[in-house]
């Protein structure tokens, strides 16, 4: 069986002889030119053939390296996605922001972009991070993606766009008019941004003109970063953009059998915008923040284990009354921030007749809070002392009267991303509280009882 394959080498297009005109009378020496040109145009054929046809069973392929994710595995149409963020109506809420002398961080709904700003001032500086980390999976390879369109070249001006935060991380940075890609690390005990690649040093295209794609980068017109990770510790990394709908890589961080520590803490990171004018420059400058993605390619497993933060002591019959009162809270340890917690469930057990209404509340102020660690999981603490509670928004609910079965937060077999624990750029958790009031159709109500709020951290 004969099989048509692509191949190595490359395959010159082949350009049909002219053939020369024929003599009126019979000449030999015409006759051999014509046969010579048509051996030559003929064998050149065959060797063409020869390249692309084998005839046996196991036939080998080859494509492209961006057509592959971070370990190897071809790349298919159905990626996980852990996160995304747009700012069609408004500036994507996932996000912390951050600014100091004098930056500032507006939206434009026009172009559907968050506008980050340094004015002229030395340490004029504007970030956003989103308040997530983004879990990794041994074995499979995380894709990021990010779009942007940065300032202008200044002397002092720096910006950068990435997957990092203030202690690990992999980012494209613009310093003044150099262009490069950093892997920051933390491993030594202190953050060293030494890893740091100018363009000049790119192992990969170097997107000046003069690599295989022939482009040169502009970064004041809007660009696709993309960035995969082969964590485990001590992978590579492979930075680049997506230009005309192709995968450039421009820059890969090479680390297995060439360190002797993992390359950087973790790769369980946030997206990151920032702008700096790192001491005083000529003129106030705005980087545009567009879209950015997450994907864990390979699909993600689910793995974790329950964990409850639970009230087993009923509060008293009349402790519950129309407004919403707090059954049991929890919160990101102040030394697990970047931990992976998502509420998985909530119950409630009334114990008197009335009618409740359950929620979970994201992120209200709470009153007469004392927390401690869950027992079965110190990256999370839990609160049941609050006596009252004031704001916040409500992410799920329902009604019961008398007993109640659990209520499930997640949907089929997947976790429900959005209801993951994060942190504000001040270090501050995010905070669920299980939350009960009595419903009454005339007058006031009371009535008490006893709760949990289930959760899986994916990072313990």
């Amino acid at each position: 069986m004969t099989f048509v394959v692509t191949t190595d080498y490359t395959i010159e297009r082949l350009i049909p002889p002219n053939l020369p005109l024929a003599p009126i009378q019979y000449d030999s020496r015409y006759q051999e030119g014509l046969n010579n040109v048509l051996r030559l145009y003929f064998n050149r054929l065959d060797n063409i053939f020869a390249r692309l046809m084998a005839t046996t069973s196991a036939l080998p392929v080859t494509l492209p390296s961006t057509y592959f994710d971070a370990f190897g595995r071809q790349r298919v149409s159905e990626p996980y996605t852990l996160f995304d963020s747009q700012s069609r109506y408004a500036a994507d809420n996932q996000f912390s922001d951050s600014t100091v002398n004098g930056a500032s961080i507006t939206y434009s709904s026009s172009q559907a972009a968050v506008l980050l700003a340094a004015d002229t001032t030395s340490g004029s500086k504007a970030i956003r991070q989103s308040y997530r980390v983004f879990p990794y999976q041994p074995g499979k390879g995380l894709l990021v993606l990010a779009t942007f369109v940065m300032a202008a070249a200044q002397t002092n001006l720096r910006q950068r766009v990435g997957y990092f935060n203030a202690d690990n991380g992999v980012f494209f940075q613009k310093n003044g008019s150099i262009n490069s890609f950093v892997l920051r690390s933390s491993v030594t005990g202190t953050v060293s941004d030494a890893r740091t690649v100018n363009q000049a040093d790119w192992n990969g295209d170097k997107l000046d003109g003069t690599g295989d794609s022939g482009i040169t980068l502009d970064t004041t017109k809007a660009q696709i970063l993309w960035m995969d990770f082969e964590w485990l510790g001590v992978g590579s990394v492979r930075c680049g953009f997506i230009i005309n709908g192709q995968y450039i890589v421009c820059h890969t961080f090479n680390n297995a059998n060439d360190i002797s520590n993992v390359y950087m803490t973790t790769a369980i990171l946030p997206v990151r915008y920032e702008i700096e004018a790192t001491a005083a420059i000529a003129s106030g400058a705005t980087m545009k923040q567009i879209c950015c993605s997450v994907i864990s390619e390979g699909g993600f497993q689910q793995t974790s284990i329950e964990h409850v933060a639970r009230r087993v002591n009923a509060t008293s019959s009349s402790t519950i009354t129309t407004s919403f009162y707090p059954v049991a809270s929890i919160r990101l340890a102040s030394t697990a921030l970047g931990a992976v917690v998502i509420p998985s469930s909530f119950n409630f057990l009334p114990t008197t007749a009335d009618n409740y209404e359950i929620a979970l509340i994201k992120n209200t102020t709470l009153t007469g809070a004392s927390w401690a660690a869950v027992p079965s999981d110190a990256n999370v603490e839990y609160d049941i002392a609050s006596t009252a509670m004031t704001g916040g928004t409500i992410a799920s609910s329902t009604f019961t009267t008398g007993k109640s079965g659990p209520t499930p937060l997640t949907s089929g077999n997947s976790y429900n991303w959005d209801l993951q624990l994060g942190a504000s750029l001040a270090g501050v958790s995010d905070i669920y509280t299980l939350a009960a009031r009595v419903v009454t159709t005339g007058g006031a109500g009371s009535g008490g009882g006893i709760g949990s709020l289930s959760f899986y951290d994916l990072t313990q």
